[in-house]
C-alpha cells in the first residue's frame, strides 16, 4: 500500500510521524514499516526512510524485507561494500528472493558492470511473479551498454505484459529512433495500436514518426486519434499544430495551439507558434501580441526574442528590432544568434562600430561562419582600420583556406597599404581559387583598381 495525504488509510504514516515528534515509541507490524519506508523513498525523503528502517529493524530484527530497504539505502548512498555484505547474508536466508538479485544487479550497475547486472537480473526473472519491472531493468542495463536492439526487445516484453507501461513504450520508440529505424517503428506502433486502439501515447508517438518522414497527412490523422483517445492531451494538440503549419493551414494550427491554453497553463511554445501563424497570415497586430505574451510567460526563451526581433527587421523597423535584441542580450550575453542579429541591425542603421563589436563578440563565442569573418572585416575596412581587418582575415584563412573571397580582400588591403608583394601574393591566390570574385576589388578598394600592378595581374588572367 502507498500512502498519500489524501488517503483515508494513511493512519500508520500519521502515527509514525506523530511518534517522531513525541519520541514515544509505538509498535508497527513489519508490513506497516515497509509501506511507510516505501512512501518516504517515493517522496525522496531519505532521512525519514532511514529512521523508519532503523526503528523497523529494532522491532523486527529478522525481517528480510526491511533489511532489503537498508540495502537500497546503502546503494543510493554509494556504500556498495556494506550493501554487498548485507545482501550476502540475506541470500543465505532467502536464496529464492528475487529482490536480493535485483539489489545485487543495482550494485553491479553502480559499478558500471552492466553485463553482470544483466546476468543477475535474468536469474531474478526465473524467480519473480512480476516480470515487468525486471524486464524494464534489463532494458535499462542494455541502454547503458548502448545495445539498443537488445534494450528494445526487453522494453517490448514489458509492453507484452502491461500495455499501459508508457515508460516502456517511450523507451521502445527511443531505441527505434536511435537506430534510425523510423519505418520499423511505424510498423511496430501500428501493430501495438491494433491491440490497444485507444492508447493516446502510441498514437502521439506514431504521429511523430510520420512527421519525421514528412508524411504530414498521416501524422495529422495520428494526432487526431490521440485526441479522440484523450481530449485533454496537450502534447497531441501541440504536435497537431506543428503538422497543420507544415500544411499551411495556419488558422487551424492556431485553433489547435489555442486549445492547449485552455487545458493547462499557457506554454511559451504554444504562444510563440500562434504568433508565428498570425505573422504568416499577415496579421501583424496579433502576431506581436502573442510574441509579447510569449516573452512575458518566459523572458528567457531565446526563440521568442529572435522571433520578435526578426519580425521588426522584416518590417524594416530597425529601431524597434534593436530595442528587443538589446533586451535579449541583457538576459543572455553569450547567445550567438543575438549578437549576429545585433550586428545586422546596427549595420542597417549605419552604426558601424556597434555592428563590428557585435561580429567580434560572435567570433569570440565560437561562431566561425565565413559570413561573420567577411562582415566584420568589411566593417573594419569601412571604419578605416586596415591592420585590424588584415588580422581578422588572416584568422579567417585558418578556418577557410583557399577561399577567394578572403584572398581578394587581403590583396586589396595590402595594395592599399602599398605592400605590393603581399598584395600580389593574395591576388594571385584569389584568381587561382575563383576569378569570378574580382568584383570585390571594385566594390571595396576602388582606389587600387587602376594600379598598374593590379591591372597587369588581372589582364594576365584573362
Amino acid at each position: 500500500m502507498e500512502f498519500s495525504h489524501d488517503d483515508n488509510n494513511n493512519l500508520p504514516l500519521t502515527k509514525f510521524e506523530s511518534m517522531l515528534k513525541t519520541n514515544h515509541v509505538l509498535f508497527f507490524d513489519s508490513e506497516e514499516f515497509e509501506n511507510i519506508i516505501h512512501h518516504y523513498l517515493n517522496e525522496g525523503k531519505i532521512a525519514l526512510a532511514k529512521k523508519a528502517i532503523k526503528l523497523g529493524l529494532q522491532q523486527h530484527p529478522t525481517s528480510v524485507n526491511l533489511k532489503l530497504f537498508k540495502v537500497e539505502i546503502y546503494v543510493f548512498e554509494d556504500k556498495l561494500i556494506q550493501a554487498d555484505e548485507l545482501l550476502n547474508e540475506l541470500y543465505i536466508l532467502e536464496p529464492h528472493n528475487e529482490e536480493i538479485y535485483i539489489q545485487k544487479a543495482n550494485i553491479f550497475s553502480k559499478k558500471d558492470d552492466h553485463l553482470q547486472a544483466i546476468d543477475v537480473l535474468k536469474k531474478a526473472l526465473e524467480l519473480t511473479d512480476d516480470a515487468v519491472d525486471v524486464y524494464s531493468l534489463i532494458g535499462m542495463e542494455y541502454l547503458f551498454l548502448d545495445e539498443y536492439e537488445e534494450a528494445k526487445v526487453y522494453f517490448m516484453k514489458c509492453l507484452e505484459e502491461d500495455f499501459e507501461d508508457y515508460s516502456a513504450l517511450y523507451n521502445v520508440v527511443y531505441c527505434f529512433d536511435f537506430l534510425n529505424q523510423t519505418e520499423e517503428c511505424i510498423e511496430y506502433l501500428n501493430l501495438f495500436l491494433d491491440k490497444n486502439p485507444y492508447c493516446e501515447v502510441a498514437w502521439h508517438q506514431l504521429g511523430k514518426q510520420y512527421f519525421e518522414l514528412k508524411k504530414y497527412k498521416k501524422a495529422l490523422a495520428s494526432y487526431d486519434f490521440a485526441i479522440i483517445s484523450d481530449d485533454t492531451f496537450v502534447g497531441a494538440y501541440i504536435e497537431r499544430g506543428k503538422v497543420l503549419e507544415k500544411l499551411n493551414r495556419f488558422e487551424d494550427a492556431i485553433e489547435s495551439y489555442s486549445i492547449t491554453l485552455k487545458l493547462d497553463d499557457p506554454t511559451p511554445y504554444a504562444l510563440l507558434r500562434i504568433g508565428t501563424c498570425y505573422e504568416k497570415l499577415n496579421n501583424p497586430d496579433l502576431a506581436i501580441q502573442f510574441y509579447e505574451k510569449t516573452l512575458h510567460q518566459d523572458p528567457s526563451l531565446d526563440k521568442g526574442w529572435i522571433a520578435i526581433t526578426r519580425f521588426y527587421i522584416k518590417k524594416r523597423n530597425y529601431q524597434r528590432a534593436l530595442y528587443f535584441i538589446n533586451k535579449a542580450i541583457n538576459i543572455d550575453t553569450e547567445h550567438v544568434i543575438y549578437w549576429k542579429l545585433y550586428s545586422q541591425i546596427n549595420q542597417r542603421l549605419n552604426f558601424y562600430e556597434e555592428a563590428e563589436r557585435g561580429y567580434k563578440r560572435t567570433l569570440e563565442l565560437g561562431n566561425y561562419e565565413l559570413n561573420t569573418w567577411l562582415s566584420r572585416g568589411d566593417l573594419l575596412i569601412k571604419l578605416g582600420e586596415p591592420q585590424a581587418a588584415i588580422y581578422n582575415f588572416e584568422q579567417a584563412v585558418d578556418f577557410y583556406p583557399e577561399n577567394a573571397e578572403i584572398e581578394y580582400r587581403l590583396a586589396g588591403l595590402y595594395f592599399t597599404l602599398n605592400e605590393s608583394d603581399k598584395g600580389t601574393f593574395h591576388l594571385k591566390n584569389g584568381l587561382k581559387y575563383n576569378e569570378d570574385y574580382t568584383f570585390i576589388l571594385d566594390e571595396l578598394f576602388p582606389e587600387i583598381i587602376n594600379k598598374v600592378q593590379v591591372k597587369d595581374l588581372l589582364k594576365a588572367n584573362q
